[in-house]
């Protein structure tokens, strides 16, 4: 009768408590669920906050990838040509259609360069090639190891006469036995230049032309010539040499659009101004930013340079590329 008390006890507990075991289960399972969830949303917020992050990086690479570097070679020297050196970052200002820039590159390193040739064969240049050969030799003295060279020679047209070469005495070989004759396609001989300079291995490239400015046989025109100028980084340096000057004009114009120089020089100082170009070459500052604050839709941006140069080095030139065109 006991064990039959006892059984019955032993059911009507277990109904009573099956309600709350089930209840605590069902705050184990909602506990557990709560925290599946709160797991889940951590996750979520993760890989939202991640996304955001991503997308905001997408967004400042692609703004750093459209906004160009634009880089401009400057040398900058005293009224006789002699190349100054040792100015800082500081010393420079830069402008974009009138509006100032931050510099972010700022170098001065003594880089190698591909410079080219263009010397003038034809018959105005009868009697001055030889000691015009010989005041070049000066050129290469302070020539750096890795410099390499080529050659273009023009009288009635163009020709390339020697391709790059590290060995300045191949250089002054090709016209050391020219015969002066013929018209004078100075145009074409540039234009020829500029291309070959542009294939070059070296960051730097440049051309130097001798001649004495004549132009009356060229297939190309001043404007075409001007053009591709406008959108090269050649510079373009030039030694006139004659008696009278009467193309001194031309070579100021075709250098001073690509940022060079041109000089005429008197005999005695051939030497000395081949001299002068060399270190000016070797010394030059390369000046970058990328622009900000310029009129959209321009394809050609005027530059403009100021220099604050430190007190005692008298009236100083600069000589570099016052343009660029629009990346757009």
């Amino acid at each position: 009768m006991r064990s039959k008390q006892g059984a019955i006890a032993l059911v009507v507990v277990l109904c009573m408590a099956a309600p709350m075991i089930a209840g605590i289960h069902r705050l184990q399972s909602a506990r557990t669920g709560n925290q599946q969830q709160d797991k889940s949303d951590e996750r979520a917020a993760e890989h939202s906050a991640t996304g955001q992050t991503r997308a905001s990086m997408a967004v400042a690479d692609r703004v750093k990838l459209e906004s160009k570097l634009v880089s401009v070679a400057v040398t900058v020297s005293d009224p006789d040509g002699r190349a100054i050196n040792g100015l800082t970052k500081e010393n420079f200002e830069i402008f974009d259609d009138g509006v100032k820039q931050e510099i972010t590159l700022f170098n001065d390193d003594d880089a190698p360069i591909s410079l080219g040739i263009i010397f003038d064969v034809s018959g105005s240049m009868n009697g001055i090639i030889k000691r015009s050969i010989t005041a070049l030799k000066s050129l290469f003295e302070t020539c750096h190891d890795d410099d390499e060279f080529f050659e273009v020679a023009f009288s009635t047209r163009a020709q390339l006469v020697q391709d790059y070469t590290p060995s300045s005495s191949e250089i002054l070989n090709r016209v050391l036995y020219a015969d002066p004759k013929g018209a004078t396609a100075l145009y074409d001989a540039v234009y020829l230049g500029i291309e070959k300079a542009r294939q070059g291995h070296r960051a730097r490239k440049a051309l130097l032309i001798i001649s004495d400015g004549e132009e009356n046989n060229s297939r190309y025109s001043g404007g075409e010539l001007g053009r591709l100028l406008k959108e090269s980084d050649v510079q373009v340096y030039a030694v006139g040499i004659s008696d009278t000057y009467v193309g001194a004009g031309t070579l100021k114009h075709l250098t001073g659009m690509s940022g060079g120089r041109a000089f005429f020089p008197a005999e005695d100082q051939l030497v000395d101004i081949y001299s002068r170009i060399s270190l000016m070459l070797r010394h030059q500052y390369l000046i970058g930013f990328y622009p900000t604050g310029s009129e959209a839709g321009l394809r050609r941006h005027k530059l403009r340079l100021k220099l604050n140069a430190p007190k005692g080095l008298g009236h100083l030139l600069l000589s570099y590329k016052d343009g660029y065109q629009s990346f757009q």
